[in-house]
């Protein structure tokens, strides 16, 4: 394994569809209290505005189940396909829009061709030229299975199977093939990447190059909910604080053999990065040494 090395980021990629939003924000091409109604009027869900989308506080339901119940797996679904079955089916919300946090891929499905809409543009295309490349990520991508295959570097996502008591590919569960057919979605997830990329993308969101310091901290800052309590997601964040280390902002990834986390500690400029392709019941011990080792250096240095 080496810094370098390609892997399935799942929902980490999340903030890289709240920063194309953010963008298209301070382009004056979308606002975030604009309603969902606006981009997707057939949409029979009401009330909703962007802000909800980004915050997981929509109450929408979850756009795969009703693929898993109604949609022909033989077929590849596009984003296009996953609104017009939620048009047709409309599975009852959770919750009005602001009354409640559930986490939520259907908003951030949504957020993509909201950002397709808005801008005129393919959402892939806009991480490409819009992020990816400005930044020089240059492995990080939304990639085929076929483009996988070609890259030797190319992490595979492994699953421990204890009936052979060995790891095996991924693929081979049937209980994932859900990947396949959701191959074409865009927004929750896809992007491929490697440590030093994200890195790279660590680095630029304290610069101002992507999008002015205002827009970084309302990512960062908590949604008030209706009964006026907070959330504590901001625009593709989990957000926490240390005892040392002040204001934390992070987010988790899980696909099938990856286990994927990055942790920033923003006032601090410290970054924990993992990418794990395995699905390591450790994971989470590892990212609690990290931290303790980070807490350690901190009270050492005081």
């Amino acid at each position: 394994m080496d810094t370098t090395d390609i892997f399935e980021l799942a929902s980490v990629s999340k903030q890289f569809t709240a920063m194309i939003i953010m963008m298209l924000a301070e382009d004056h091409k979308l606002d975030y209290e604009d309603p969902v109604a606006r981009y997707l009027p057939n949409l029979p869900y009401r009330d909703i505005t962007i802000r909800h989308l980004l915050t997981h506080t929509s109450g929408l339901p979850d756009y795969q189940a009703v693929m898993d119940q109604y949609w022909d797996k033989s077929k590849v679904t596009s984003n296009e396909d996953n609104i017009r079955y939620l048009i047709q089916y409309h599975p009852e919300p959770l919750f009005r829009p602001g009354e409640g946090y559930e986490y939520s891929n259907t908003g951030y499905m949504l957020l993509a061709t909201i950002a397709e809409i808005a801008s005129g543009e393919d959402f892939i295309e806009l991480c490409r030229s819009r992020i990816f490349s400005p930044l020089g990520m240059t492995q990080t991508d939304f990639r085929t299975p076929s483009q996988k295959r070609s890259i030797d570097h190319f992490t595979s996502g492994y699953l421990h199977d204890p009936e052979r008591d060995r790891y095996i590919n991924a693929d081979s569960f049937p209980a994932f093939n859900y990947t396949i057919w959701l191959g074409n979605r865009k927004g929750p997830g896809r992007i491929s990447s490697t440590a030093r990329d994200l890195f790279t993308w660590d680095r630029a969101l304290y610069t101002g190059k992507l999008v002015h310091t205002n827009s970084m901290r309302e990512a960062y800052s908590p949604m008030n909910l209706a009964d006026g309590t907070l959330s504590y997601y901001g625009f593709g964040w989990v957000i926490t604080s240390d005892s040392l280390w002040g204001d934390v902002v992070s987010h988790t990834g899980d696909n099938p053999g990856y286990k994927t986390e990055i942790v920033r500690y923003i006032d601090a400029d410290k970054t924990i990065i993992l990418l794990n392709n395995n699905a390591h019941e450790k994971k989470s011990e590892i990212i609690k040494g990290l931290r303790a080792i980070l807490s350690g250096d901190r009270r050492h240095d005081h």
